[in-house]
């Protein structure tokens, strides 16, 4: 990434384009990457800071990783980032990548070691829970690896029923082209029941309730901010509760989920530990000891 130092002892930089009056703005910082020491240079003109980063931008090699709070091991996650998915990095120290996903723009870190700037531009993206990369084009084949629900990745040319990628053969049942979207996310949610609740997670390995709203509306070509906070304020218009239709976001304190019908939700919960199917009167009976109105929001998209 280019650094640009914004201090008379730059005076080839860009001084002149940068006027920081007073204090910093009050932004937010899961989606605005920004630390006392280098901030985002799209920030230039809203925070102070004594370096601002170019990001560069590289793609995730592994199946997946988590993004976390602070650099080191067991330092807490708060998102997921999927293979093939990019991320703008702005500093690398010690082995971590400090940046943002650039498909939410959400800021924190990940290994170095794990993201590559020569990947193919991805064509294909998985639409089963997870799709089993084989040795070779048939079944009975080594297996040699597993991508999660929503990675990205290149087809090279196809072999019968399978594809062939930079990492081994996929069959085609398990991608689908980035040109196409699927047009219920309830449907694609519904492929998810039982994967594992995960905090910050976003896949059919483990996933929490916002990522499993941004990770199947994105599988309907619907981008959508990664916590439900966020999802609450930009996504869809406020209907009545009472008028609850299959697709329907429910909004509850931290929580969030996709009505089945007008009776039931589908949602990852640390309750079940799983993304599950509940009458949606269960969850707001659990919710009513400590939040008298448990429903916050009813959004259509």
């Amino acid at each position: 990434m280019e650094i640009v130092a914004i201090s008379p002892a730059n005076p080839a930089g860009f001084t002149s384009q940068f006027r920081l009056e007073g204090p910093s703005a009050a932004l937010d910082p899961r989606i605005n990457a920004y630390r006392p020491d280098i901030a985002d240079i799209a920030l230039a003109n809203l925070v102070a800071a004594p370096y601002y980063a170019v990001p560069d931008l590289y793609r995730l090699m592994r199946p997946s990783a988590m993004l976390t709070a602070e650099p080191g091991e067991g330092a807490p996650a708060i998102s997921q980032l999927l293979h093939g998915e990019t991320f703008a990095v702005l500093d690398v120290s010690g082995g971590w990548a400090w940046g943002y996903c650039r498909h939410d723009h959400y800021v924190g870190y990940l290994p170095a070691d794990m993201l590559a700037r020569d990947m193919a531009e991805p064509t294909h993206r998985v639409t089963a829970r997870s799709a089993l990369v084989f040795s070779d084009a048939g079944i009975k084949s080594p297996l040699v690896a597993t991508l999660p629900m929503g990675a990205l990745i290149r087809a090279e040319d196809r072999t019968g029923d399978f594809v062939r990628t930079a990492h081994g053969f996929i069959h085609q049942r398990h991608l689908g082209a980035l040109t196409q979207v699927e047009s219920d996310p309830v449907a694609v949610a519904e492929r998810l029941t039982g994967a594992p609740y995960l905090w910050g997670g976003r896949s059919g390995a483990g996933l929490d309730c916002s990522g499993l709203v941004q990770l199947t509306l994105g599988a309907c070509g619907i981008p959508a901010p990664r916590d439900s906070d966020q999802q609450c304020e930009r996504l869809g218009e406020e209907v009545a509760h009472d008028q609850l239709r299959r697709g329907d976001l429910v909004f509850f304190p931290g929580h969030v989920g996709l009505m089945v019908d007008a009776e039931r939700i589908i949602h990852a919960n640390a309750y079940w530990m799983a993304v599950t199917v509940d009458p949606l009167a269960d969850v707001v009976a659990r919710l009513k000891p400590d939040h008298p109105e448990p429903i916050l929001a009813v959004k259509r998209l």
